[in-house]
């Protein structure tokens, strides 16, 4: 991206903030974004869509004393920022006053300097005839891999470029750039009755260099669709339940929502007065860490500060099962009294929300194979559908669909199940850890297995 285009967004900045304190605002912050975005889907071998796009745009929060108000444009000429920052003052003239609002103070801003590895160039440097033969190579690798598989949901290539800047009256400036390019495939199976199953897998990374082998990923997808043939139901029981670190990883991410601030101040959450508390099994360790460097690329979620400017770090939720921090932007902290945990996240209109950096839970000694190994009967969930987790009381409840172990080996497909538990009870049931700690996006875990849950079937 041209040093030029970055002059220009940080002048940008820059105006629209010094124009809203000259029209009365007593603080505001600027967050300035630039992107491009390209995907290709294509299907039984033809480009079915193709898109490319930009966008920028332009956000302001402005503070009257402890009254706050947020605008955004994607126009940049001068009389749309000039209606952007009347729009932000007049809001906050007449919004309430909150004694918790305002900027962070100047001595917690601070970002990461040392260069995170976020952005490469050649994401964009490949050309398109190149990212949709990719696309068609994984498609046909899934659809030549058995005879049972006829038809395809498709083949897909997808980049996106992105450039942030954000700036505020209190001394902070700071941008970064972060790229992204993926493929996938998924295929459609037909069994001999004429039932359908589909399935998918993916590859993704920073940097087109690290991305891996089409016709591996094409070829794990059909695998993934072919055992999903010939499912049946299972009867009602107890169970040792195994999660495939797909699944896992969104478990282990109700921890995160449960320990957001927001959730723990309103009294909404099952972590609420927990701190210092045993929530889950010696075990299990959790970490939220924005800093992350995997092989010499940034992780997809690691980035040099949060949404209000503040150093992104590492922070333990849960340690050895004991609930060590809440995570919290600015406004939540002080309503706990707490410190931010540099978990603040932006977007270009609104006041900040938490969001994670890199969430994971810390990899165990076992090989998946093992932990399945010594289960005589019980399930393996590779799938979940619908919303069924309750934050207040821990409820979990989820249809589910995978494959049943019987005498440590995967023997079939089931589907049309539902597995259901309380996540204070699981957290604390997880008998073991896989050794498969694989980051295919910001948040991460590995196979695991709870005890003791609850399957509902026929």
């Amino acid at each position: 991206m041209p040093t030029q285009t970055t002059t220009n967004l940080r002048q940008l900045a820059s105006d629209v903030l010094s124009h809203a304190l000259k029209a009365g605002a007593t603080d505001a912050e600027a967050v300035v974004y630039e992107g491009d975005e390209f995907s290709a889907l294509v299907r039984l071998g033809q480009v079915e869509t193709l898109k490319e796009s930009g966008s920028r745009a332009v956000g302001l929060r402005v503070f009257i004393g402890q009254r706050t108000a947020s605008t955004s444009s994607s126009d940049f000429s001068n009389d749309s920022i000039a209606r952007l920052v009347e729009g932000a003052l007049t809001l906050a003239k007449i919004t309430s006053e909150d004694p918790f609002a305002g900027l962070p103070e100047a001595h917690e801003f601070g970002q990461i300097e040392e260069d995170q590895h976020l952005y490469f160039d050649d994401v964009n440097e490949m050309p398109p005839a190149e990212r949709i033969e990719i696309a068609r190579r994984t498609e046909a690798a899934a659809m030549a891999y058995d005879a049972r598989i006829q038809n395809s949901g498709g083949g897909d290539f997808d980049t996106s470029t992105s450039h942030k800047i954000l700036m505020n009256s209190r001394g902070f400036t700071g941008e970064y750039r972060r790229s992204y390019c993926g493929f996938s495939a998924a295929p459609i199976a037909h069994d001999e009755k004429g039932n359908m199953q589909r399935n998918y897998w993916f590859s993704n990374s920073r940097t087109v260099t690290k991305l891996e082998n089409p016709e591996e990923i094409g070829q794990e997808a059909a695998r993934r669709t072919l055992k999903r043939l010939g499912a049946r139901q299972v009867k009602t029981q107890k169970a040792p339940v195994v999660f495939s670190p797909e699944i896992a990883r969104g478990i282990i991410g109700n921890i995160f929502d449960a320990a957001n601030g927001d959730a723990i101040y309103r009294n909404a959450s099952f972590f609420s007065g927990m701190l210092g508390e045993e929530v889950a099994g010696e075990n299990i360790t959790v970490i939220d860490d924005g800093t992350i460097i995997h092989d010499g690329i940034g992780g997809f979620g690691t980035r040099p500060f949060d949404g209000e400017g503040l150093p992104t770090r590492r922070t333990v939720l849960v340690e050895r099962g004991i609930l060590k921090n809440y995570v919290s932007n600015t406004y939540t902290a002080r309503k706990l009294n707490m410190k931010s945990t540099g978990n603040a996240s932006r977007g270009l209109a609104g006041n900040p929300g938490i969001g994670a950096g890199n969430f994971f839970l810390e990899a165990g000694t076992l090989t998946p194979e093992q932990i399945i190994g010594d289960i005589q009967s019980g399930l393996y969930v590779t799938e979940t559908m619908g919303f069924g987790v309750n934050l207040v009381t821990g409820d979990y409840s989820q249809g589910a669909s995978g494959l049943w172990i019987e005498n440590g080996e995967l023997a079939y497909p089931v589907e049309e199940i539902t597995i259901a538990g309380n996540l204070k009870d699981m957290y604390k049931n997880i008998v073991a850890i896989g050794n498969d700690l694989i980051f295919r996006g910001a948040s991460a875990a590995p196979t695991m297995r709870i005890e003791g849950m609850t399957i509902a079937g026929a």
